[in-house]
C-alpha cells in the first residue's frame, strides 16, 4: 500500500479546490492549465510527507509523481528531498537525482520547482560540475526546466557562493515569461544579501534595458532612494 497517497487522499479539502486552483492558474492558457488539486495546502502536505517519507518505496514515488493531483506530485518530491538527505543503500543520493531529472516533466509549476530543486539538485552539484544548470536554462524543454537551472543555484547562494547565479541570470536576462523573470530577481536579490556590491556591478550595465519585473525584485532590499535611481534608470 502507498502510505503518501493514502494518507493525501486521507486529508483533501474540496473547499480549498477552487482557491488553489486560481492562486496555481489553472484557467485556459494560463501556465498551470489543466492541473488537478486535491485542497491540500502545503503545511499540511509537509506533515504528511513528515509522517511517511521513511516508508516511501520507488515504486510509490513513481506513482506519486505521475499523479494528475498537484499536492501528491508535491509530496513526491518532498519524500525524495528527505530521501536525498536521508539516503538508502537501495536509492542512494545520485539515484535520487536520477529520478528527479527523469520526471521534470511532472515538475510543473513554480513551487514544485521551488520547493525541491535546490534542496536536492543544488546541494549535489555542490562539489560538481555544474554544467547541467546552465544547460537546463539555455535549452530546458520547458520553463519550469529553466526554473531550475536558475532556482537550483540558492545552494550555493547559502554558501556564498554566487557567480554560477550571476551567470546564469545573464543567460536567462531577457527571457520572456514573467515566472523566470520573479526567479532570476528572486535570486539576485538573495546573492545581493550575501554581496551587495557584486550585485550593483552585476546591475550595472544592466538594469536599464533587463525586464522590469526582475529588477524591482532584485533590487526590492536596496534604501529606496537607491531604488528608486534604479527604477528611474539613474
Amino acid at each position: 500500500m502507498n502510505a503518501l497517497l493514502t494518507r493525501l487522499l486521507a486529508v483533501a479539502d474540496p473547499s480549498q479546490v477552487a482557491g488553489l486552483s486560481r492562486f496555481f492558474k489553472t484557467g485556459p492558457g494560463q501556465y498551470g492549465e489543466g492541473d488537478k488539486f486535491l485542497g491540500i495546502k502545503v503545511p499540511v502536505t509537509r506533515a504528511v510527507v513528515k509522517e511517511c517519507w521513511r516508508d516511501v518505496s520507488r515504486a510509490d514515488l513513481e506513482e506519486c509523481i505521475g499523479s494528475d493531483y498537484h499536492e501528491v506530485r508535491l509530496g513526491a518530491l518532498l519524500s525524495l528531498v528527505e530521501l536525498f538527505r536521508h539516503p538508502r543503500p537501495e536509492f542512494p543520493k545520485e539515484e535520487c537525482v536520477r529520478f528527479y531529472l527523469s520526471h521534470t516533466g511532472r515538475i510543473n509549476n513554480w513551487d514544485l520547482v521551488d520547493l525541491s530543486c535546490y534542496s536536492l539538485l543544488g546541494e549535489w552539484l555542490q562539489d560538481r560540475d555544474r554544467t547541467l544548470l546552465y544547460e537546463l536554462a539555455r535549452r530546458g524543454k520547458t520553463l519550469w526546466e529553466q526554473r531550475i537551472g536558475i532556482v537550483s543555484t540558492m545552494a550555493f547562494i547559502r554558501r556564498g557562493e554566487l557567480e554560477d547565479t550571476f551567470a546564469i541570470a545573464d543567460i536567462l536576462l531577457h527571457h520572456q515569461h514573467d515566472l523566470i523573470r520573479k526567479a532570476v530577481g528572486w535570486l539576485l536579490r538573495e546573492a545581493g544579501k550575501r554581496d551587495k556590491n557584486a550585485l550593483v556591478e552585476w546591475l550595472g550595465p544592466r538594469f536599464r534595458t533587463m525586464p522590469r519585473t526582475m529588477l524591482r525584485y532584485a533590487i526590492e532590499r536596496f534604501p529606496e532612494p537607491e531604488r528608486q535611481g534604479y527604477l528611474k534608470g539613474n
